[in-house]
């Protein structure tokens, strides 16, 4: 027996004593298969970062010879009370944008885990139905039902209540909300959707025994739900935050930013200062800064994600 041993241990020392180091072989299929990707995403998303980059060092109006500056492009930016402003205004949007809608899609959500709908898969589409619609399209839109003569005065007037009416995009009061409401209205159907396929994970049996044991609806929401979709939370955060951070489309279509400055956001100030005022180096510093304010705000939530895994 002892024998046995010694010999299948020589043997497997004989066997290490053979073995080479090879080198490993590169494979460049993989790399075939996503170099398209890789090219496309280089010519449109890296070369454009650096490429501002680049440009937010110099003085240049797309005409004259560019003049390199340094950072006092940033210096100019960050002097200027109106970026502050649009950064606000922004912040603002976050609410209508990402916190509004998250609250109605979770309810939505808890509604339908609770109550079976005949036709939900209908009642699903149309509620999406404004994301999928151009903004452009729905900011018009927006903008007529906002009308001093649209439905919503209109309505006012049919109550009897004329002097609620006013022109909501045309007054510094409400130009802001207004255009946030239409924000709310295109994302709160993502929302729904996401937690709608994260809520599916939970178990038909345990929502059964929780009822059972008595857990109303806050309970329900509470300790089975939110911690089900904590993911898609995150996933719609970042989603909903980026959007109202960069939003220029609803904004411009709807207002261009006014009245006055009280609906300019930073993507608006971006445009007007390279395309109106041909400050493009200002324009190209305002992005960056702009780019860095929404990578620190999804990193931040990616890393609470990823501890909240842990």
């Amino acid at each position: 027996m002892r024998g046995a041993t010694s010999n299948k241990s020589e043997m497997r020392i004989k066997s290490h004593k053979d073995m080479k180091w090879r080198p490993r072989q590169f494979d460049l299929l993989p790399i075939i298969f996503v170099s398209p990707a890789l090219i496309f995403f280089s010519l449109f998303v890296i070369y454009p970062i650096f490429q501002t980059l680049w440009l937010s060092f110099w003085k240049w109006d797309r005409i004259s010879p560019s003049i390199w500056v340094g950072i006092e492009n940033y210096r100019v930016v960050l002097s200027n009370p109106e970026i502050y402003s649009a950064f606000s205004h922004s912040f603002v949007f976050v609410i209508f944008y990402s916190v509004i809608p998250i609250f109605i899609g979770l309810m939505i959500t808890l509604l339908l885990l609770r109550v079976k709908v005949r036709g939900e898969g209908f009642f699903r589409a149309i509620l999406f139905m404004p994301q999928i619609i151009s903004t452009v399209v729905v900011a018009i839109s927006w903008r007529w039902i906002y009308a001093s003569d649209g439905p919503i005065n209109d309505f006012f007037i049919f109550l009897g209540a004329e002097k609620i009416t006013t022109a909501w995009l045309g007054n510094f009061d409400t130009a802001l909300i207004a255009v946030g409401i239409i924000g709310t209205w295109i994302n709160y159907g993502l929302a729904m959707i996401l937690f709608l396929s994260g809520a599916q994970r939970i178990s038909q049996d345990l929502l059964d025994a929780d009822r059972i044991d008595g857990a109303n609806m806050w309970q329900e929401f509470r300790y089975i739900l939110l911690p089900s979709i904590r993911g898609e939370i995150v996933i719609v955060l970042i989603v909903t935050m980026t959007l109202a951070l960069r939003n220029f489309d609803i904004v411009w279509n709807a207002t261009q930013g006014g009245p006055g400055n009280s609906t300019d956001v930073p993507s608006i100030f971006i445009y007007k200062s390279a395309f109106v005022n041909r400050y493009v180096g200002e324009a190209a510093a305002t992005s960056f800064i702009l780019a860095l304010v929404i990578f620190s705000i999804t990193s931040a939530l990616l890393l609470s994600r990823r501890e909240s895994d842990d």
